[in-house]
Formats: structure tokens, C-alpha cells, sequence
């Protein structure tokens, strides 16, 4: 799959939260799995994975199904699987060296560090997060109400796994070979969320 259509569809990479209040807009009901892992010392794979419940995957196809338009839909470049249960959930893979991964590193998105014999450091800044996810000042009440009721109860879920975590400011796995960090989109856009400059875990590759 080229790089840049993972970004087409939700950006999430790099400017990761701002991303998906961008990109879903009114289907804002969908949790989000971001887990980078190592393959080896000098590569990674990538997987993004969206999970849409049953009322708005519902809404959402019809109103595709209507519009019959071309216009961008959910998970029009990943695997879709529609669920038993009624919800959708879609999954963008991404794997190779660190250099030909499109995860932003140009523009202050994911880092890999070399950090010792066989140790890689992943970092993810969360400043674009803080700053792009904001509900603005001036938005009105019945406004400030549909964004509530669109993201009440969902997660953006970030992990980094691979042999051996070492050292994480994340939560560590019970087996130690992941880290990871949930993030109530809520909580982020009302600015209520405390997060560290980076999320970071020094990992061991395989």
C-alpha cells in the first residue's frame, strides 16, 4: 500500500490527534489502535486499526451507499471487516526500514533512536495532539454538546512493542515486550489531559 494513502484516510501518523477529528468529522464514534513494533533494529511495522460501532458504521453506509458520489468513505484503504455485532473494523498495515515509513517523522512525528546494541527508542511527541485537539473558545453550546456526544467513551490507543521493553513512561505490558498509552479523545479535546512531552519506550528488537 503507498505511504501517503494511510494518511489520506485519517492521518493519524505524526500529527496524530488533530488528524482524526479532521478526518472523521460527524463519525466521530470510532476507537483508534496505533501500534508500532519492531521487526528489527532498523525496521518496524505499522498498524492502525479503527473500530466503528454498529449505529454510525450503519449511518455511515448508507449514507455512502446514497450519495453514490466516489467521495471518501470508511476504510476505503484498509481491510474492512464488518462484525458480526454490527460495527466495522478497519486496519492500515505499514511495514519496512524506519527511513521509508511515512509515520511524520519530518514533521515532528514519530523518532527512532538508536539506543544501544540491538535497543531502538521510539518516541511520538504529543504536542500537535494538545494543540490541534482543542475545542475552540468560541464554539456554542449545542456545538460543544455534538463533539461531546461524538467522542464520550473513545480512545486513541498508542503502543510500542518488540522483544523486550527496557524503559517506557508508558504503561508496560504484563509480559514486557509492549508499552502502551490510552488517551480518552474527550479528555484531549477539552484539555483536560496531562500528557509528557513525548511517549517514548527504549525496546529491544527481535
Amino acid at each position: 500500500m503507498p505511504h501517503k494513502e494511510i494518511f489520506m484516510h485519517l492521518n493519524l501518523f505524526g500529527k496524530l490527534a488533530g488528524g482524526v477529528i479532521l478526518a472523521l468529522g460527524l463519525s466521530g464514534c470510532v476507537d483508534v489502535d496505533v501500534d508500532v513494533a519492531l521487526t528489527s533494529a532498523s525496521t518496524a511495522r505499522a498498524t492502525m486499526t479503527q473500530t466503528m460501532g454498529a449505529e454510525i458504521y450503519a449511518m455511515v453506509k448508507t449514507s455512502a451507499d446514497e450519495a453514490g458520489n466516489g467521495e471518501p468513505g470508511f476504510c476505503d484503504e484498509g481491510d474492512l471487516v464488518e462484525n458480526a455485532d454490527g460495527s466495522a473494523t478497519c486496519s492500515i498495515v505499514e511495514e519496512g526500514p524506519f527511513a521509508d515509513l511515512d509515520l511524520g517523522q519530518d514533521e515532528g512525528g514519530m523518532r527512532f533512536t538508536e539506543a544501544g546494541p540491538g535497543l531502538v527508542r521510539m518516541a511520538l511527541p504529543t504536542a500537535d495532539m494538545t494543540a490541534e485537539m482543542g475545542i475552540e473558545d468560541d464554539m456554542d453550546a449545542e456545538a460543544r454538546q455534538m463533539v461531546t456526544a461524538f467522542f464520550e467513551g473513545h480512545d486513541i490507543t498508542i503502543s510500542f512493542s518488540g522483544a523486550e521493553v527496557v524503559e517506557t513512561n508508558m504503561s508496560r505490558a504484563a509480559d514486557g515486550r509492549s508499552a502502551s498509552q490510552v488517551i480518552p479523545m474527550l479528555d484531549l479535546i477539552n484539555g483536560t489531559l496531562d500528557l509528557p512531552e513525548e511517549l517514548y519506550a527504549v525496546v529491544r528488537a527481535p
